[in-house]
């Protein structure tokens, strides 16, 4: 695409799966999910804040009263699942699920609209849909990671965290075998956090690039999938976010 050259069916798909990068080997910074996942959340953030200022207790406008339903889905859904007492679960749950949720969103563009109009411009690889980059998931679930030890060890104390490391489930005699199973545990959540919303996404991009090569043919079967995709990408919102408030809830608990 970069330099004009029609690609064969194995370069289209690598071309756009390809990110925009800068930097060499461990230090290779994805620019285009930096940017579009950066924009994105601007986005949500300014939208949301300018909403919220002109938000009325009377008849609410369509966005008001989206956004409301939103924010009381999301808060029923800790109230139902996180049992402790913590004012950032909430506020923490509403970022990810409407982040994420536009993230993946953008998998509902035409996958050739953006990197045409990129390439146009000077630019020969964007990646538009961040969660199809194994790097922002990863991000996104070590940073729900750091919280979760943090709050475990707010909520239980530095002593009170280290005896249930230790003594949990097999008790104090067994404290090697306790430590084994609580590494291989916590190190399992934010790998299957990220890879779960990673590969469904990916997954779902690589059916619109293969739709997409099929040209005047792809618009009986474009229509469906986007449908259908728009609750794949509703559902990994959902569940990005419940695992996150399931981890922080049990992070809280205490097992005696």
């Amino acid at each position: 695409m970069a330099s004009g050259e029609a690609l064969t069916t194995s370069g289209y798909i690598v071309h756009h799966l390809t990110n925009l990068t800068a930097g060499h080997g461990f230090w290779t910074v994805h620019l285009d999910t930096l940017l579009v996942s950066g924009l994105l959340g601007l986005f949500c953030f300014v939208g949301m804040a300018k909403l919220a200022g002109r938000a009325t207790s009377g008849v609410p406008g369509k966005m008001q009263a989206l956004v409301e339903m939103v924010v009381s889905f999301v808060d029923q859904q800790v109230k139902d699942t996180y049992h402790g007492k913590s004012a950032l679960v909430t506020p923490l749950a509403i970022t990810i699920f409407v982040w994420v949720f536009v993230m993946n969103a953008m998998d509902l563009i035409p996958v050739d609209f953006l990197p045409v109009v990129a390439g146009g411009l000077g630019i020969h690889y964007l990646k538009v849909v961040p969660t199809t980059d194994p790097n922002l998931t990863f991000g996104m679930s070590l940073t729900v990671f750091v919280i979760m030890m943090v709050m475990g060890v707010k909520v239980k104390g530095v002593g009170g965290f280290m005896h249930e490391v230790f003594t949990v489930p097999f008790g104090a005699k067994l404290a090697p075998l306790n430590l084994l199973f609580r590494i291989i545990e916590d190190i399992a959540k934010p790998i299957s956090l990220s890879l779960r919303l990673f590969g469904n996404m990916y997954a779902g991009e690589m059916v619109f690039i293969l739709i997409a090569l099929m040209g005047l043919w792809q618009l009986p079967l474009a229509l469906p999938w986007a449908l259908f995709h728009i609750l794949i990408i509703t559902l990994q919102a959902f569940v990005f976010m419940m695992l996150t408030i399931v981890y922080l809830s049990m992070a809280s608990e205490s097992h005696g």
